[in-house]
């Protein structure tokens, strides 16, 4: 009788469970009378009126595949800032641009680098590609061109650098950024992640159009889920050499942009009053939270996106202070995973919430952390 082997399971490629899967900040707060969400760096305004009815609106063409080169949406945002609509390529948030740069770009053995604590992301793409993830040190939790050049080698493909960064808050001036750009070698792809660039204010940054423009290795990313305020239809796209669209156009779902995230997108564009109020709130909120936590001896790292990164004495410390705020109904960031497990991130969110985070933190810090009492 012939001997039946055990059934083989299907076996994914090699490396994929070393991936640590990305988990996004918790949501809920049991047992409060009231959530505020301060952990995901959403804008309290939410998305635009003229947004809103364009979505709505689509309800009726539920039916029809959406438009898959986004030419519509490109052409808005090419109207919106100067630049050439063939250079855009749209995806489902710039995470999936993200994902399609490193498929397109890092092979097997082939180095991607990034910064100490720059967007987990990054590391996700570049081992889904079958790459090596190779990390800069930051300085004072802001991303340095030396440390970055230092880990340059023959194997790298692509450097990705969040601009501002996300969980710090800090920022690179484009002088630094151009001095990176000119350092690296010109079949090296900079990648030039700019999710917050609409909140920064400072005169010496830039979220690197015009580089991109001058440029045959640069991208920038953008998304519409922050400032936009459309997170929940996950909408990106980035400004790119004709070649390199060229490249992740081949490999990019043909449908991934869905017809009523275009239509709010288009919508929200035009829409420039709601974008002013945005930015003005988050100028007078960032400051009001960053004088107000500052004075009850928490440590700061200065922002310039929509969120703090508040350092406490250690992890236990902080985790006391998460559990202290979501019993509020307050919903933070944990940030350990990013190499930060002594501090919390927090969204600047509406006047309510950001008012009673900073009136619940006093109390924690004059309790002196009620969970070692």
């Amino acid at each position: 009788m012939t001997k039946i082997e055990p059934a083989a399971r299907p076996r994914p490629l090699e490396g994929v469970f070393s991936i640590d899967p990305y988990v996004p900040g918790k949501s809920a707060a049991p047992g409060a009378a009231k959530v505020f969400k301060l952990s995901s760096n959403e804008t309290p305004l939410g998305p635009s009126p003229r947004a809103r009815e364009a979505f709505r609106a689509f309800g009726d063409r539920l039916d029809i595949y959406p438009d898959g080169s986004a030419s519509a949406l490109r052409a808005a945002i090419g109207a919106r800032f100067g630049v050439d609509p063939e250079k855009i390529v749209c995806g489902a948030g710039s995470d999936e641009i993200i994902h399609l740069l490193a498929s397109a770009y890092i092979g097997p053995g082939d180095e991607g680098i990034f910064t100490e604590h720059g967007f987990l992301v990054y590391k996700i793409a570049i081992l889904a590609a079958g790459g090596v993830p190779v990390v800069a040190p930051e300085k004072n939790l802001t991303t340095d061109v030396d440390a970055i050049l230092a880990k340059v080698g023959p194997k790298t493909k692509m450097v990705f650098i969040a601009n501002p960064n996300n969980p710090t808050g800090t920022y690179l001036p484009i002088a630094e950024v151009e001095r990176l750009k000119a350092s690296l070698p010109s079949d090296v792809v900079l990648v030039l992640d700019a999710a917050y660039a609409e909140y920064v204010t400072r005169a010496d940054y830039s979220a690197g159009l015009e580089l991109v423009s001058a440029s045959e290795n640069v991208v920038m990313t953008r998304t519409f889920s922050k400032i936009h305020g459309l997170a929940g239809v996950r909408l990106g796209w980035c400004y790119a050499p004709l070649d390199i669209c060229a490249a992740i156009n081949r490999i990019r779902p043909p449908f991934n942009t869905n017809g009523a995230a275009l239509a709010a997108g288009i919508a929200s564009l035009q829409d420039a009053d709601h974008i002013a109020k945005a930015i003005a709130h988050n100028a007078e909120w960032l400051a009001w939270l960053t004088r107000e936590i500052g004075a009850l001896g928490i440590e700061i790292t200065p922002s310039v996106g929509n969120f703090l990164l508040l350092h406490f004495k250690d992890e236990a410390e902080a985790q006391a202070a998460d559990q202290f705020l979501t019993a509020r109904g307050l919903i933070l960031r944990a940030v350990g995973s990013y190499g930060l497990p002594h501090c919390l991130r927090l969204t600047v969110g509406s006047e309510e919430a950001n008012r009673l985070v900073s009136a619940s933190l006093r109390d924690f810090v004059q309790l002196g952390n009620p969970a070692r009492a």
